[in-house]
């Protein structure tokens, strides 16, 4: 069968980088195709190379067997390619309908036509199993709601081609469960999926054909009902990854931090959290799970001293830091990997070196008072660059040059230096491909070995699940259920993340 698709001898390079280095890519109809590959493998370039966002240094571009050039994304979608970003770009006071046409609005004698945009987004729906309300308020959806606005907002556009980007990353596992009906929807309809992940399970589970990438090289092409998830990991790391790390067996010793009936402020002053308890022991993990926006954000922040609360209290080591700001807190030996890398990690415009070193510049191993030793700085960065595996040209790189995998590594380098006693960790694997995931996790399991209470909050219940000694389900801001490690099911505590099980008990 003539390829849909075909991406010949592509080779894209920035300054310092060649992110794609003669990548082959035949795409048949019809089919879901998987795009796997580590951070910096070249999958986001390639793609953004077919969507008409980059061009390519060299290679050629053919769709439906006829040679194109895509210069743009307009270009892209007159041929039928459509993309679905990881971050969506949709407007939340504007409703389904109007988010679906907005710059390709029906109209009728030179005015717009709401009507008729709420007929074909309805249609659209019916058509392939989509389940919204033209009419909804976007703001008022779930994140696995507002996915499907832009799905159907790319075939609304005519995609016969849809390029997926990590779709799965914010949905809980009944959302991905709809997700994945309706691609499989899609394909019975005729169109082509080009899906990127770095779930493989979830490629295993969706895809028909997988396309491995490695260091901006295809390095083989798969069918999935024949791969396994230890094969394409290996064929994406170049070398055996350990799928299912060995959980320490751990005595937990006495609670770390503690908190007491916490009530934190949200956005417009509404409480984001509401009376939330919880504490961590020494040599235990404790997983918060729940579908993002309910509160996680504001309590992870509260719990490094970023933020205040309205009432009740934090302890950390039996000391009592409701009033403590973010050092005095740090000062304590809790350190935090935050969910937003950009806004609470790194300053971008800083080097490498710098970010390393950035709350830990005033030890004395980099210097007496004001003045920083250079020699031991570079020795520092050097190792934690090396350890953690952070790809960076120098360590004077400014680390917005970095892939948003690698500045995810730099934090990591940075949080686990100096063996803190409590570690906050949100979303500590966001971003990061499979061998860095596996070593962000082993260092998490090697704390707690090692003594050190860990919160780990995650929109990645497998990693959870994976993790945690006991894991505590955060709904509307409250810790609605709680389960020692085995005690539920992932769908079990799906329920719970989506309050289904609490209407149901009050139903009953």
């Amino acid at each position: 069968m003539a390829a849909v698709i075909e991406l010949t001898g592509i080779t894209k390079r920035f300054p310092g980088v060649l992110a794609n280095d003669q990548v082959s890519l035949a795409v048949a109809p019809g089919e879901i195709h998987a795009l796997v590959g580590e951070n910096g493998a070249g999958k986001s370039t390639l793609m953004k190379i077919l969507y008409g966002l980059y061009q390519p240094d060299s290679g050629s571009i053919a769709v439906r067997g006829q040679p194109v050039v895509l210069d743009s994304p307009r270009r892209a979608i007159s041929l039928g390619i459509g993309m679905v970003h990881q971050h969506f770009m949709l407007i939340p006071v504007f409703t389904v309908a109007e988010n679906v046409v907005l710059g390709s609005e029906p109209a009728r004698r030179g005015r717009l036509a709401p009507d008729e945009a709420r007929r074909r987004v309805r249609e659209l729906c019916d058509q392939y199993g989509f389940v919204l309300d033209p009419d909804a308020e976007l703001g008022a959806l779930s994140v696995g709601e507002q996915q499907r606005v832009e799905i159907i907002k790319v075939l609304y556009r005519g995609a016969e081609v849809l390029i997926l980007d990590e779709p799965t990353a914010v949905l809980t596992p009944q959302e991905v469960d709809d997700l994945f009906a309706n691609l499989r929807r899609l394909r019975a309809e005729g169109k082509t999926i080009v899906f990127i992940s770095h779930i493989l399970e979830e490629v295993l589970a969706i895809a028909d054909r997988i396309t491995v990438l490695r260091r901006g090289q295809v390095v083989g092409m798969l069918e999935a009902a024949r791969a396994t998830k230890a094969q394409i990991a290996e064929m994406m790391v170049g070398r055996p990854i350990l799928m299912e790390l060995p959980v320490p067996e751990v005595a937990a010793g006495e609670p770390r931090l503690v908190v007491e009936g916490a009530v934190i402020a949200g956005a417009r002053g509404r409480p984001a959290v509401r009376g939330l308890s919880f504490a961590v022991r020494s040599g235990e993990v404790y997983g918060i799970a729940g579908v993002e926006g309910n509160g996680q954000s504001e309590l992870v922040e509260a719990l490094v001293g970023l933020r205040p609360l309205v009432s009740g209290r934090l302890l950390i080591m039996g000391r009592d830091v409701t009033r403590t700001g973010a050092r005095g807190i740090r000062l304590l030996g809790v350190a935090h990997i935050p969910e937003d890398r950009h806004r609470r990690g790194l300053v971008l415009a800083m080097e490498v070196w710098e970010n390393l070193i950035l709350g830990h510049h005033t030890r004395p191993i980099f210097g007496p008072g004001l003045l920083l030793d250079r020699t031991a700085i570079e020795r520092f960065a050097q190792e934690r660059v090396a350890r953690f595996d952070v790809r960076t040209p120098s360590l004077r790189t400014p680390t917005l040059a970095l892939s948003g995998g690698n500045q995810q590594k730099l934090i990591v380098a940075r949080e686990f230096a100096f063996d803190p006693s409590v570690l906050v960790a949100a979303q500590p694997t966001r971003g990061l491909d499979i061998g860095a995931t596996e070593f962000v996790r082993r260092q998490i399991l090697d704390a707690k070995a090692a003594g050190m209470a860990v919160v780990l909050v995650s929109a990645m219940l497998e990693e959870i699940l994976t993790l945690a000694d006991r894991i505590g389900v955060i709904h509307a801001g409250q810790i609605v259920a709680e389960f020692a490690r085995g005690a539920a099911t992932p769908r079990e505590i799906g329920l719970y993340m989506t309050g289904a099980r609490q209407a149901e008990v009050r139903a009953g």
